[in-house]
């Protein structure tokens, strides 16, 4: 995700839809996105839940060039008014209740201005994968990593293991819990909140969304 061919196009697509204005990054972590967009000149504020990553953010850049609010992107309040906001790598997954994402989409619709936007990048779930009886889909293998899902189709839940192997062969797993969001029901949470959808893409260059896309950027526009 910070190679300049995924990067690239994410930045210069955020500061053509902040079209000028302010932008607010809801989970901006380490900062991956909003240094850089930053540094293209468009204003830049975060919101994030850790500490840890905003002391990692403070490493690349300062409070004057990305001032941080600490909390939940789902009720955070960040002073001024903004032209974009923006959610990206399937952050609002992190909120585990359909309420908490809806609350994500309130959020934004405060700190927009009329007419603004507000942007997610997100996956799809791969359900189609899923065999008969099983609860699993390894999403991503290559050396030294294995990437696996479980789901509980019940719950609308989804948690990710991540299986790191060093040089000696031993493992190391990371795991995280998701609530997957199928898009139709993104759009539906986005109308809740005062938005209509501007656009959905399967990436950042604008690639068509198909049936067969694993992701999506969709662009949300208030009172749209």
């Amino acid at each position: 995700m910070f190679a300049p061919d995924v990067l690239g196009p994410t930045v210069d697509r955020l500061a053509r839809l902040a079209a000028g204005g302010r932008a607010l990054e809801f989970a901006v972590g380490t900062g991956r996105v909003a240094v850089p967009l930053a540094e293209r000149g468009v204003p830049v504020t975060g919101v994030e839940l850790s500490t840890a990553m905003v002391g990692r953010l403070r490493e690349k850049a300062d409070e004057s060039l990305v001032p941080v609010v600490v909390g939940d992107m789902a009720s955070a309040v960040a002073p001024g008014t903004f032209t974009l906001v923006y959610l990206v790598y399937n952050t609002i997954s992190n909120l585990l209740t359909q309420d908490a994402q809806v609350e994500c989409f309130r959020n934004a619709a405060r700190h927009l201005a009329p007419g603004g936007r507000f942007v997610v990048e997100l996956w799809v779930p791969e359900l189609r994968r899923l065999p008969p009886g099983q609860r699993a889909t390894v999403w991503h293998t290559e050396p030294g990593y294995i990437g696996l899902d479980v789901y509980d189709v019940l719950r609308q839940q989804v948690v990710s293991h991540h299986f790191t192997f060093d040089e000696d062969g031993r493992a190391r797993l990371d795991r995280s819990p998701h609530r997957y969001i199928w898009p139709d029901e993104l759009d539906l949470m986005a109308r809740l909140a005062g938005f209509g959808r501007e656009s959905r893409h399967a990436d950042w260059t604008g690639g068509e969304f198909t049936a067969d896309s694993r992701s999506h950027v969709t662009v949300y526009r208030l009172g749209g």
